[in-house]
């Protein structure tokens, strides 16, 4: 493939201790454990070897298949079923000291994937340079292990070095850099090399591993104060615990290449490649010479150039060996280091397919590291990626990637895994060169023109600013118009990105927000900066609709996509009046490269304008929609509906056009058999046919109400596919008029078809249709209009829905932005949905999340203005006063910059160091006051919201924020890193934020994401078995997923970490408790890598991991993960919110179990309040958790508090579930022990009270001290696992009735997916609403065991999420 070279392959192995997989687990004495961590804990059997190594999907792998694709031509001939029943065997591997290991590999892996393990393990990490042998033949690095001839169990595999070559030598040296900071988080924190943080092992200490913990006698529970119920402190330096503990031993001084570089011409003759300078620890130094045999001291010193050898027998292979014999102090530090590292968790270790930024930072000592300095301006500063003079052609790998054959399941996985590698290779290419351009490192290829408008090349990979150039967008909104652009075009990117088109190309687009700019970032089309934009489009219009030009090869490629995208066919007019048929919008432009590709890109209006912020002149809103108040005004035309939207606005009104077309149709049958029939038959069959129709519509209003698109509306599809079925004429005739008839109800385009799709260039001024005023045109704008109703007056009310019934609970603005775009809601519909939400007192948190979010996004847009132009000198001044301006509560901090200072160096330097001139120092004179009367203006004109208060002081207290949130939103929203300390954020005395507080500034990055279409596919079959009761069956199909999850996108991925929560809950409820541990710790340690160490979804993993601790009988590891749960949660939203009650709820029963009753009281008690908050007095959560405090109240001997709490929960149950249920009965009996152990009580205090009897003596009380087994049945009940026991004969019926109904759960496999709720009938009568885990779709399951199990998503990505199922003990 073109661009993958060996300089490609260079950039991955220099890296190669950042590329590891699970493979350092392999060992000859613990071959189960290997096989386990290979594929992330998948169950022991062959299927699952063929991932051994594979996890890493590292990059040299992924290269190196790119470089084969041309040889790939024997996996054509494969079926899907050789890849999943892969059998793996083992190889003994000899090393070149005499010592050898086996290792267990699958024939589906590559040779390279044997030397990365090798590079990985503590005994082997030190070789880079090596090959290996099988009977004396060196094997290819990137053959499949299935095509190596001779290859079988058993077979001995030599590692043989080899020779050394500059390059070689060079990654030699890189890697044992490598090595040497493997262990500490500098990487993590300044955001480079995908690194990322983990405290998982930190929180727990590194207990979670150790599969023999027993109760401990002595232990203790004591929570951290500031986790305390109602404690008002949310310090942040716990956010980062054991930092200190995180730095490795200290190996070396000094490790740099000489200055004695390159070597001259007659030692290249000798064998000379480079020279190295190194001080030890003993303060000595070392001139080491590498040769393409090894390493060597040399008598070089500072001063005189004398390369031969100090001393002859010191020549080694691996400079790590060299190292150990020159300083005793290196040898001792290194092992002690190697042993460090080998203690992390492989998951701990691996590079993240993105980077992932901090938004807090300690502060770092600064090393001197010669080999970074080298980086940072030899091969970074020329811009040229890997070694100067070969930069990879982006776009040529992005298209041929896609090219692929996609015939056979191996195939598409080689396709998916390269487009998977190649685009997070190409994101971050793109995010290093906007920081460069933004920074003023890169030449514009226009420097002549005004810095706005200029243009940069970086790395073959193309940058715009987001600025209106030439008034380009001046008729749409000027520069709002062109910051959202960019936006608009990669949603389109990734609507065709995601229907993987044949044959259309799209480009590969990144959008970077950096400093308050924004950037876009395209791969470049061959030969586009060749020739002027008018020669190169041949579909389209560059000019806004004056010149339309099209290609029938376009026509034909863009029809296939219309369709799927919902995009109607339309005709415009060009210049000259005539006809042109488009297939998309008329921005939308085609290019044909040199390459012979079909390009489309401008991509910003795939989707249909919203009406409802694009005041129209002669056009009116529908009645509903004014009385909302729209339309409204926007700062710019581009304004879109989302594909979301779109599709479930069509799904919405295909079942409405289903509904009437059988209704029509049952009409029809009536009549044609009421002409034929007379009588009582008449009668009969009538009302037979009207109830079998009303059964249909029963239904289909079912179906329509849950949104789901499941075979219950087949009966009427079926009548509907039957309208043109019957060759009679007259029935033909009546059919026609039929599905006119529906179509007409639905405001379908086709009178003969459902057809609703969409003309993107509705309402767009500069466009002329051809047809404008016909009746084709009304319904399109109607469509349009509707759609855009149907957003307010449907879309939002579900989603306030689905707060108001619990069955979503954003944790904070990340996923409220992430529930509103599952709806396809707009974010500048963000007003609208606070100020809905603020109708509902149940749902204030939300409302709260919501104006928190309306303020930081209004004050994001500010910062974007404020921080343009800004003097680098100033920068880090700049960010704090904009911080203490909008967070603090001080008056009028002060800047500690000098306008004038700033004034006097800008006049000194004229357009240096940064992209556009630093003549921006009004930001010195900005004060709280007048950037929060900014804030509350761009509320109301943005988001149409009116914020009642005018500081941060007032906000906070009328919406109940907390400015702990407020920053850590912030911060993450706009890209700043502060430093990790305590800051007084309420102090009205003084400023918060100081110069020295600003670490540094980080990309925000937008890209598409590639999507492993075959995981996808084994994932929805799982659930389709675990719904159907077949939990072993799903289990393994889960299996497959979650292999085929790791072929593709490596290690670590957001969608891996949800396939692992989902193994670990089936696990959990098939009754292995330790494989459930293992799964749900790397589901932990995976979402703190590639979401974040305080994303939603890792408070939602930790709450799962306790669960899974207790039950493993880890009590102090359960305790440690849910304070670090709850911590987290606070830091998010603070006490108001209903999942602290599951969280209070959790830690109190442990605490209980571990018999602190008064610990567990406080904890038990707050979440009480909470659920009589959010749920009501009368709810059977409150009702559960009265029963618990009861519980605490009588294992503390306080009979009378028990009693009248139990009394509350038994008031509660007799109300909701009647005197005959269960409940109320076993609340009725611990009202009966508890009064008399009270009655008991108060007798003996009475006599002791009037002194009748001294020495009387106490009856033992009957106080029961919980067992860890009924605790835990408890937990499983809050958190919404429950199992009911029925009879084989109930389970054998439920089987059968499963089977008749086909697989819910066909919707899209993501993990930012929403949750989805329906009703669920237990067989003794009681409806309770089951709550799903995103993104399963949990019905009803059957274990082997005989229990009925709901899996019930308890915590989610939304939370930590509480069902109402069970809501008892």
């Amino acid at each position: 493939m073109a661009g993958i070279t060996d300089t490609d392959k260079s950039n991955s192995e220099v890296n190669e201790e950042k590329k590891t997989t699970d493979s350092t687990e392999k060992c000859p004495e613990n071959k189960e454990e290997v096989v386990v961590n290979h594929v992330n804990g998948v169950m022991e059997t062959s299927s699952d070897e063929k991932l051994v190594n594979g996890d890493g999907d590292d990059k040299e792998k992924e290269e190196g298949e790119k470089e084969k694709e041309g040889e790939s031509g024997e996996k054509s001939n494969e079926n899907e079923v050789v890849l999943i029943q892969d059998t793996g065997f083992n190889v003994k591997l000899i090393l070149p000291n005499g010592e050898s290991f086996e290792l267990p590999v699958s024939s589906m892996e590559m040779v390279q994937e044997i030397h990365q393990v090798l590079m990985d393990r503590e005994e082997t990490c030190h070789r880079t340079c090596f090959s290996l042998q099988l009977d004396g033949n060196t094997l290819d690095n990137f053959a499949e292990l299935k095509n190596i001839e001779g290859l079988k169990e058993g077979s001995e595999i030599k590692v043989v070095e080899e020779p050394y070559t500059v390059r070689e030598a060079r990654i030699h040296v890189r890697h044992i850099r490598d090595l040497l900071k493997s262990v500490d988080h500098t990487d993590a924190y300044s955001g480079v090399d995908c690194a990322s943080l983990s405290f998982l092992n930190i929180v727990t200490a590194g207990d979670i591993p150790d599969k023999k913990v027993s109760k401990q006698e002595s232990l203790d529970c004591t929570p951290p104060e500031f986790i305390m119920p109602n404690c008002k402190d949310h310090p942040l330096l716990p956010l980062h615990p054991g930092i200190k503990e995180n730095k490795g031993p200290q190996c070396l001084k000094v490790l740099t290449y000489s200055g004695w570089n390159p070597p001259p011409g007659n030692r290249r003759m000798h064998g000379d490649l480079l020279y190295l300078y190194v001080m030890t620890l003993e303060e000595k130094k070392y001139h080491i010479t590498a040769t393409t045999r090894g390493f060597y001291v040399s008598q070089t010193s500072d001063d005189e150039f004398n390369p031969k050898a100090a001393q002859q027998k010191n020549l080694c292979h691996s400079l790590i060996e060299l190292l150990n014999q020159i300083s005793s102090g290196f040898k001792r530090n290194f092992s002690l280091l190697l042993k460090k590292r080998a203690a992390k968790h492989p998951f701990e270790r691996v590079p993240a397919p993105y980077q992932i930024y901090s938004w807090m930072a300690p502060q770092s000592d600064h090393t001197i590291d010669f080999i970074r300095a080298e980086d940072a301006f030899s091969t970074r500063l020329g811009y040229e990626e890997h070694i100067p003079g070969q930069t990879r052609d982006w776009n040529e790998e992005l298209q041929t990637t896609r090219e692929l054959s996609r015939k056979t399941l191996p195939e598409r996985l080689i396709r998916e895994r390269a487009i998977f590698k190649v685009h997070s290779d190409f994101v971050g290419a793109a995010t290093r060169g906007a920081i460069a351009v933004i920074d003023g490192n890169v030449m514009a290829i226009n420097p002549g023109e005004e810095t706005k408008m200029q243009m940069f090349i970086w790395n073959n990979i193309f940058f715009s600013l987001g600025f209106d150039v030439r008034d380009h967008y001046k008729d749409f909104g000027g520069d709002f118009a062109a910051y959202a652009a960019p936006g608009n075009d990669l949603q389109g990117v990734k609507a065709y990105f995601g229907i993987d088109p044949e044959g259309l190309y799209t480009l590969g687009t990144v959008v970077i927000d950096y400093r308050g700019y924004r950037v876009t970032a395209q791969s470049i089309i061959p030969g586009i900066l060749e020739r002027e934009q008018e020669q190169s489009v041949v579909y389209g219009s560059i000019d806004f609709g004056k010149t339309v030009v099209t290609n029938d090869k376009y026509k034909e490629l863009l029809q296939k996509t219309a369709s799927q995208l919902k995009i109607c066919p339309h005709k415009v007019l060009n210049d000259k009046g005539e006809e042109v048929e488009l297939f998309s919008s008329i921005e939308c432009k085609g290019i044909v490269g040199n390459d012979q590709r079909h390009y489309v890109l401008d991509l910003l209006r795939t989707f249909p304008p919203d009406v409802n912020y694009m005041p129209v002149e002669k056009e009116e809103l529908s009645n509903d929609m004014q009385n909302h108040g729209y339309p409204l005004k926007h700062r710019h035309k581009l304004a879109c509906l989302r594909q979301e939207l779109i599709d479930a606005f069509v799904e919405t009104r295909y079942m409405a056009f289903v509904r009437h077309a059988a209704y029509y149709f049952q009409q029809l049958q009536n009549q044609r058999r009421s002409s034929e029939q007379d009588g009582k038959e008449i009668k009969d069959n009538k009302l037979m046919e009207i109830e079998e129709f009303k059964k249909v519509e029963v239904k289909l209003n079912g179906a329509m109400e849950d949104h789901i698109e499941d075979d219950v509306t087949d009966e009427a599809k079926k009548i509907v596919e039957s309208l043109t079925g019957n060759n009679e004429q007259t029935f033909e005739e009546s059919s026609k008029e039929i599905m006119r008839k529906a179509c007409l109800a639905v405001g379908s385009l086709n009178d003969t078809e459902f057809n609703i799709t969409f003309n993107p260039d509705v309402y767009q001024p500069h466009v002329k249709h051809a047809d404008l005023d016909g009746p084709v045109m009304k319904k399109q704008k109607q469509l349009v209009k509707d759609a855009a109703e149907f957003l307010v007056l449907h879309q939002i009310p579900m989603l306030i829905n689905d707060c108001l019934d619990h069955t979503s609970s954003p944790i904070d603005g990340f996923t409220l932005t992430e529930a509103m775009h599952t709806k396809g809601i707009n974010m500048r519909y963000l007003g609208k949905v606070a100020e809905m939400f603020s109708k509902y007192k149940s749902v204030s948190y939300v409302h709260s999340i919501a104006v928190g979010e309306l303020i930081c996004r209004a004050a994001k847009h500010l910062y974007k203005v404020y921080m343009q132009g800004v003097d680098m000198m100033g920068l880090s001044a700049a960010i704090s006063h904009f911080l203490n301006c909008f967070l603090g509560s001080f008056g009028s901090p002060h800047t500690q910059v000098v306008a004038e200072e700033l004034k006097r160096k800008k006049s000194k330097r004229r357009n240096k160091g940064v992209v556009f001139s630093t003549d921006n120092t009004e930001w010195v004179s900005e004060s709280p006051r007048s950037l929060w009367k900014k804030i509350t203006f761009e509320v109301e004109d943005y988001y149409h919201y009116t914020l009642e208060g005018d500081s941060v002081d007032s906000v906070i207290e009328k919406y109940g924020l907390q400015r702990v949130s407020l920053v850590r939103s912030f911060c993450k929203k706009v890209g700043i890193q502060i430093l990790l300390r305590e800051y007084n954020l309420d102090a009205k005395n003084k400023q918060v934020f100081f110069e020295e507080d600003i670490i540094n500034v980080f990309p925000v990055v937008k890209n598409a994401h590639p999507r492993a279409s075959d995981a996808y596919t084994f994932f929805t079959s799982g659930q389709a078995k675990i719904q159907q009761g077949l939990l072993r069956e799903g289990y393994e199909l889960i299996c497959e997923s979650l292999n085929l999850l790791n072929n593709v996108y490596g290690a670590l991925h957001p969608e891996t970490a949800a396939c692992l929560r989902l193994m670990a809950r089936l696990n959990y409820i098939m009754g292995d408790y330790q494989e459930a541990l293992s799964y749900q710790e790397k589901a932990v340690l995976m979402s703190e890598r590639v979401l974040g160490i305080d994303h939603p979804n890792t408070i939602s993993e930790y709450a799962h991991l306790a669960l899974y601790c207790f039950a493993s009988n880890q009590v102090s590891s359960s305790l440690r993960l849910m304070y670090r749960t709850r911590y987290l949660a606070l830091l998010c939203h603070g006490e108001n919110h209903p999942e602290l009650a599951l969280i209070d709820s959790n830690i109190g029963l442990i605490l209980h179990a571990e018999e602190e009753y008064e610990l567990s009281l406080r904890f038990l008690e707050h979440a009480l309040q909470l659920n009589t908050r959010f749920y009501g007095a009368k709810s059977l959560k409150v009702a559960m958790n009265y029963h618990l405090v009861a519980r605490t109240h009588s294992c503390r001997g306080d009979f009378r508090a028990a009693l009248q709490s139990e009394k509350e929960a038994y008031q509660i149950y007799k109300q909701l579930l009647g005197d005959e249920h269960d409940r109320t009965k076993e609340s009725s009996e611990c009202l009966k022990h508890l009064t008399k152990q009270a009655v008991v009580f108060q007798k003996k205090m009475n006599e002791i009270v009037k002194g009748e009897n001294k020495n009387i003596a106490f009856p033992p009380l009957q106080i029961q001290t919980p067992s860890l087994n009924s605790v835990l049945e408890t937990l499983n009940v809050i958190n919404g696992i429950v199992f009911v026991h029925i009879s084989p004969e109930e389970i054998e019926k439920i089987k059968q009735e499963m089977a008749k109904q086909p697989a819910i759960g066909t919707k899209r496999f993501r993990s930012e997916e929403s949750m989805e709720t329906k009703e669920s009938q237990l067989e003794d009568g009681d409806m309770v609403k089951e709550k799903q885990l995103a993104p399963v779709k949990n019905e009803m399951e059957i274990s082997t065991d005989g229990d009925i199990v709901m899996l019930n998503g308890g915590l989610d990505h939304n939370g930590p999420t509480e069902v109402s199922v069970s809501d008892g003990c």
